[in-house]
């Protein structure tokens, strides 16, 4: 039996002002593909299958191709919810769904409720956590003390309970935990939203040990904590942070024995991203950067000085350049200092202008702009003089 883990789908998000909608399409046809050619009895989707809470309706319509796709293509889907989807907007018509082979847990109650999957000799029970929000999770668990590790700790021993029940009915089965949460050795990225402040959200590696696979969800790159702990990461990038992450998901086997294998399954974005730095002539004619003339651009200058009309510039070779930063090669600015501070220094009016233009745009006053602001401030003094 295999199963495709997979998380953080985040349909509907926009990548810098760029919709990434097109290139969620391609990535289910890849999924869909993997379904089909690798066998895949299952897929799981460790939380964040929208960006939003409310998605747009263009967005909806894109999970409910895939979930009919994806069941055409032979498999089940079991989706759990992660903190930036609607728990209860997610599961609505659960029952229903789960007649077709989508098996959404959303909700507290079905913590302990698994999709088992048929497979002789040993049973394949899948349990799916939903998004713990401490405050909101503590009152249906039975906890007191709210916090990420104490909600966690409560919904992992209801599923034991579970799991002991039904071996001792049953007989042995092996055990997959979906849960979206960050566990503790976890590698974060940007496009992550934090679950908790100074790490406080981070739940202890042990608390899945005893499982024969855990699914996780939340972070954004493809990892492994342990053996049987991993991130899936996201299907695809969200922050430049992610530009040399291979993104897809780990494809599971189980037999009769249990947990058999996991390998990586990729799935290439069909733009890919890059993350420039140098001096600007030095980018615009360095021939070994032609492979970043077709991808999405993350560009940060080093010139002395901010270059005139440097996003036009760059675009000249580097078309979608979507982030532009600056940072002075060795400090050569100086510390940063605010405009009060550059007005207190200055000298006469002319020096309070180029003072100002340098500090919006981090760039000294050309010679050509100087001569135009002494034009100007000796025409002021004249319509003074003449009052």
């Amino acid at each position: 039996m295999r199963l495709l883990h997979t998380s953080d789908w985040h349909l509907g998000r926009s990548f810098h002002g760029v919709g990434m909608l097109e290139a969620q399409t391609d990535f289910i046809d890849q999924l869909v593909d993997t379904v089909r050619s690798r066998g895949v009895d299952a897929v799981l989707i460790s939380g964040d299958v929208y960006d939003r809470a409310l998605p747009a309706v263009d967005t909806v319509r894109l999970l409910d191709t895939a979930l009919e796709r994806i069941t055409e293509a032979g498999a089940v889907v079991v989706l759990s919810s992660g903190n930036h989807d609607s728990a209860a907007r997610l599961g609505f018509g659960s029952a229903l769904f789960e007649r077709a082979g989508v098996y959404l847990r959303t909700r507290y109650a079905d913590i302990a409720r698994p999709v088992v999957l048929p497979l002789e000799g040993r049973p394949v029970a899948v349990y799916g956590i939903p998004y713990l929000e401490p405050r909101l999770a503590a009152g249906d668990l039975g906890v007191d003390v709210p916090n990420h590790f104490t909600v966690a700790a409560a919904a992992v021993q209801r599923i034991r309970e579970d799991i002991r029940a039904r071996e001792q009915a049953e007989g042995p089965l092996a055990s997959v935990v979906m849960a979206h949460t960050f566990a503790s050795g976890g590698i974060s990225s940007d496009s992550e939203r934090d679950l908790a402040v100074g790490g406080l959200g981070a739940v202890p590696l042990d608390l899945f040990e005893d499982f024969s696979y855990t699914a996780l969800g939340h972070l954004h790159g493809r990892q492994q904590l342990s053996s049987t702990v991993r991130y899936s990461g996201s299907p695809l990038p969200y922050s430049f942070s992610e530009a040399r992450q291979a993104k897809g998901g780990w494809l599971l086997e189980f037999d009769a024995g249990g947990l058999a294998s996991v390998e990586p399954v990729t799935w290439p974005a069909r733009r890919r991203l890059a993350v420039l730095r140098g001096k600007l002539e030095e980018l615009l004619a360095d021939p070994s950067l032609s492979d970043a003339q077709d991808a999405y651009c993350q560009v940060t200058l080093t010139d002395s000085q901010r270059p005139a009309r440097a996003m036009e510039q760059v675009r000249t070779r580097f078309p979608d350049t979507l982030v532009l930063a600056f940072d002075p090669e060795g400090g050569a600015r100086g510390p940063a200092q605010t405009y009060s501070q550059r007005l207190a220094k200055a000298t006469d009016d002319l020096d309070v202008c180029c003072g100002f233009l340098e500090h919006v745009r981090s760039r000294s006053a050309a010679d050509e702009e100087k001569d135009l602001f002494i034009e100007i401030l000796d025409k002021v003094r004249e319509a003074e003089a003449a009052k």
